[in-house]
């Protein structure tokens, strides 16, 4: 069976998307997928042999982006829940500290306050770059956001930039 719908041009998509209201939060759905869950994840990732760039990838970009759905939806105290639980250690200072700078940083960007988990002085690392090439370890040694540069993880401003 082919294609049945209305085909709509460039100029129609554009009049429907600015006249469609706005959608109000949704506090209803709750928090879908946390920083405890994807630290849990990444734990199982590491046991299997996997490298610790896999759990940047699916640990913390995976919980960037559950937080930035939690606050689309429901505004920052809705997305503060996404970091309410402690992340369990994963047996890798470099995830396990990455998950307390991730807190801490979105807490101060987004105005709440930061789970004290996130304040443990054991949760650092020394120097980690995690998927940054070379070629641009000295832009990230001048960018990275302080939550991270304080806990030992240097990445470029461009790193938490997601679609």
């Amino acid at each position: 069976m082919g294609f049945q719908g209305e085909v709509l041009s460039v100029g129609a998509l554009l009049d429907a998307a600015f006249t469609t209201p706005e959608t109000a939060p949704n506090h209803s759905v709750g928090v879908r997928h946390t920083a405890a869950q994807n630290a849990a994840a990444c734990r199982a990732l590491l046991a299997a042999g996997e490298a610790l760039d896999a759990c940047w990838r699916f640990g913390i970009l995976q919980t960037l982006d559950d937080y930035t759905s939690a606050l689309r939806r429901g505004g920052p105290d809705l997305a503060a829940g996404v970091f309410a639980d402690e992340p369990p250690r994963t047996g890798a200072s470099e995830v396990d500290a990455a998950f307390a700078a991730l807190a801490v940083h979105l807490a101060e960007r987004d105005g709440w306050q930061e789970p004290a988990w996130a304040l443990d002085s054991e949760r650092r690392t020394d120097g980690w770059y995690p998927a940054v090439p070379a070629i641009f370890r000295s832009e990230a040694d001048r960018e990275s956001p302080e939550a991270f540069r304080s806990r030992g993880i240097l990445i470029t401003s461009r790193f938490l930039a997601r679609a």
